[in-house]
Order: structure tokens, then C-alpha cells, then sequence
């Protein structure tokens, strides 16, 4: 009897199904509707709309201003999203990178030293070499050739090293001359109201309620607003001008010897967070055929890597698909109209750069904390009793947070899994290009 029902829904969706959206979308064939799909975008956006408030800080950081930053993350998540809901068909979101933008900025920018122009120029290049290699057999060849262990490590790593970001910018962890970090003081509102954002996202996201980081950014902002903390500016505007960061990225900058391992710091933890997310969203969404291939894999890897390259162009950090995107599907979303939706979404929210700059940090700080929190649980697939394999992962987690540097922490645990197999006897666990990258690693650390 239900078979009965399913199979008449779905006969039914393509009569109640615009022709044109049918044809583009294939509702049908992925039994869903337009309301379906309309209902798992605005999921989606929801869930990941923190985004066009915490990117925008963070590139201020940078120096790049804050209007163009907001207007740029909203015009690059949108384009990526577009990107992979019309030519992949993927109910995926895409939007600027969590880690990598704070790499973009306290690392690249803030510990090297370079202009944003050159950190932007980088995240062209690493994007134009995603590309490449996503239409080739490059990626396949190098996604295999990384050690699954290090693979987890790089996302904790990163999390682990936006969670410092976090808990630094909310003053809840301050420098210390006698012991390098020390404890802030709860005295202070920042600390305070981090603390409590942080905890709010944490209760309401276990309570499944709908859009819990957002709404608990927007509850601290109004908390601050009313303790006189954050001045009211308004709530809706025409958008700031994209003119600061349009085509500001400065390629020749970052065609030097130096910025190698910045290139790639941002290529490997953009290609293994995509390839990961994606993974885990195809199985969500039954994209997986009877053969136990993922249905146009191939063209959501060139879209995401596309998204970074077309995000340059606007002034973004790289954009990348977003796990959130698990709560569109669960939601029902199952073909690129969800993906689309996101992406309008996304535009129609350049008109809330007044509420987008009255967004404290501290509020910014809570939502990285809690964000750093989810992106350590790959640790639990870590193999732990194969100490060649743990004591790698545990170098590159630790040392991305205390060098203040992912690209940094990518580098030191490569070269310890690589040293560790050779002096075990298990030089058949290092491939080729492990050594390749280990022998640029250490020109790194070297001569530069």
C-alpha cells in the first residue's frame, strides 16, 4: 500500500512541477518537490548563515574592509552554491571556509606578515591547482596517497586552532609573560558573553532547535545592545560597495617561494574538508547507486573547487561545502534547487550589512568555539594503538594551535609520520608524494 502511494506522489510531481525545474533539478527521479526543496534550502541557510557575520570580523582582521568582506561572502556563497546546484545538482552548500579564513587572517596575514591582497592571491592559486587536479587524476592519486590518520588530524587541527582564536579574541584566554596563556577575567562582558553564546549554541543545538547558532548570536548581540554594549544601526540597507575587494587579490605577490606551503595548506585542508563533507552528504541524500558510487561526484568535487576560484575574484577566503548542509537533507533535500535556494538566500541577505556590523566579537567568538568543538570529533577515527600513526595526528593537532599555523602543523606531522615509518621498516606506508611534499617541507623550514 505505501509502495502504491510512493509510486503515485512521484508520478504526480512532474504534472505539479514547473517544466522547467523539473528538467534542470530531475524532481521527479529524486521522489521530491519544490516545496520540499524550497523548505531544505531555507534549513540549510539557517544553519549556515552565521557565516556572513563571523567571515565578515574575521577579514577585518585582515584589514580589508568590513562592508566589502560582508557583501564578498554573501556574493562567493552564493555563486558557489549556484555552481553546485546547477551543474552538479547537489543540495549542498558552499560558502567561505571556518579555519581557513582564520588561517587567511592570523596566520598568513597577522604571523607572515603579507598583505591580504597576496593571501587572497594564494587562495586563487590553490584554487586554480584544485581545479587541475579535480579534472584529472591528480586528486584521486593524492586524496589515496595521504595517510587516513593524518587526513582526521588536519580537520581537528584546525578546529583546535579556530577554537584558540575564539577563546583569544573573547578574552576568556589572554597572553602571559610567565606562562605564554593564562586565564582572562569572567569579570569582564566579552569573556562573559562569549561564555554564554558558546553554551547557548551548545544547549540549543542538542535540542535540535532550528538555526541554534544563529539565533544565539543574535540573542547575545541584543543582550550586549541593552547592556549598552552595541550600538543600533538599523537592520536593513542597500549593500555595502564590493569595490575594496574586487580583483584585489594579488597573484604575482603570491607567486613566491615562501608562500608554497601557504598554497598548500590551503589546497589540502579545502580538498580533504570537501571530499569528506560531500561524502558524507551523498549517503545522507541516496546519492549513492546500487553500484556504491556516489551519483556525480565528479562534478560536485569541480564546482566546490570552482566556488574558491570564483570566491577569489569577489574576496574571499576559500569556498568550500558546508557539513551543514546534512540538515537541508535531513529535511528532505535532495536535488541542486535546495542548493539554489541557499544561494538566493545568501544574496537577498547583502541587504543586512547594518545587522551584520553590529554582530560583537564576542558574539563571533561563542560560534567559533562551539564550531572548533565539532570539528575535533574526527579524532575519534584515529586508530590509537598504532603509536606511528597517533603520534603524527597528535603533532599536527598540537601544532597548529602553538605555531599559530595550519600550514605549520600540516608540515611538522607529515615529516614525523614519514620519519616514524622509515625508522620502523614501514617505508611501504609512505607514498611518492608524501615524499615529495616532505622534501618540500623541509626546503621550508630550511631557507625560508
Amino acid at each position: 500500500m505505501q509502495s502504491t502511494k510512493s509510486q503515485h506522489q512521484t508520478a504526480a510531481l512532474p504534472h505539479s512541477s514547473p517544466r522547467l525545474l523539473e528538467r534542470l533539478f530531475k524532481l521527479s527521479e529524486h521522489r521530491t518537490s519544490i516545496r520540499t526543496e524550497l523548505l531544505a534550502g531555507l534549513t540549510t541557510f539557517v544553519t549556515m548563515a552565521y557565516i556572513i557575520f563571523v567571515n565578515p570580523n574575521i577579514m577585518a582582521d585582515a584589514g580589508v574592509d568590513h562592508g566589502a568582506a560582508f557583501v564578498a561572502t554573501c556574493i562567493g556563497a552564493a555563486l558557489g552554491c549556484f555552481l553546485m546546484g546547477l551543474y552538479a545538482n547537489w543540495p549542498v552548500g558552499l560558502a567561505p571556509g571556518m579555519g581557513l579564513n582564520a588561517f587567511f587572517t592570523y596566520t598568513v596575514v597577522g604571523e607572515m606578515g603579507y598583505s591580504w591582497q597576496i593571501a587572497l592571491g594564494a587562495v586563487f592559486i590553490s584554487g586554480v591547482l584544485f581545479m587541475i587536479m579535480s579534472l584529472s587524476r591528480i586528486r584521486e592519486w593524492l586524496l589515496n596517497s595521504i595517510p587516513m590518520s593524518l587526513r582526521f588530524a588536519m580537520g581537528a587541527g584546525v578546529g583546535l586552532f579556530l577554537g584558540l582564536i575564539g577563546l583569544k579574541t573573547a578574552g576568556i584566554v589572554v597572553d602571559s609573560p610567565a606562562t605564554l596563556l593564562t586565564m582572562g577575567s569572567f569579570g569582564e562582558p566579552s569573556a562573559l558573553l562569549a561564555a554564554v553564546c558558546f553554551l547557548m549554541i551548545a544547549v540549543l543545538s542538542h535540542r535540535n532547535v532550528f538555526g541554534a547558532i544563529l539565533v544565539s548570536m543574535l540573542t547575545v548581540t541584543a543582550i550586549g545592545w541593552a547592556l549598552g554594549l552595541v550600538e543600533y544601526n538599523g537592520l536593513v540597507s542597500m549593500p555595502p560597495s564590493l569595490a575594496p575587494t574586487w580583483l584585489a587579490m594579488d597573484i604575482a605577490g603570491a607567486l613566491n617561494v615562501a608562500m608554497v606551503s601557504v598554497i598548500l595548506a590551503f589546497l589540502f585542508v579545502n580538498m580533504f574538508d570537501t571530499a569528506g563533507t560531500l561524502m558524507g552528504v551523498a549517503h545522507r541524500a541516496n546519492l549513492v547507486n546500487e553500484d556504491g558510487k556516489i551519483e556525480n561526484l565528479s562534478r560536485a568535487l569541480k564546482a566546490d573547487s570552482s566556488s574558491s576560484v570564483v570566491g577569489a575574484f569577489v574576496g574571499c577566503p576559500p569556498v568550500t561545502s558546508y557539513v551543514e548542509s546534512a540538515a537541508g537533507v535531513a529535511a528532505g533535500g535532495r536535488t541542486g534547487l535546495t542548493a539554489v535556494t541557499v544561494g538566493v538566500l545568501f544574496l537577498i541577505a547583502m541587504f543586512f550589512a547594518p545587522l551584520a556590523g553590529m554582530i560583537p566579537a564576542y558574539a563571533t567568538a561563542g560560534a567559533l568555539i562551539y564550531v572548533a568543538m565539532l570539528m575535533m570529533s574526527g579524532l575519534a577515527n584515529i586508530d590509537w594503538k598504532d603509536h606511528t600513526d597517533t603520534i603524527p595526528a597528535i603533532v599536527t593537532v598540537v601544532m597548529m594551535p602553538l605555531t599559530f599555523s595550519i600550514a605549520n602543523g600540516i608540515a611538522l606531522g607529515f615529516l614525523t609520520y614519514a620519519t616514524l615509518k622509515l625508522l620502523t621498516g614501514q617505508r611501504d606506508k609512505v607514498s611518492i608524494s608524501l615524499y615529495v611534499l616532505c622534501v618540500i617541507f623541509i626546503a621550508k623550514f630550511a631557507f625560508l
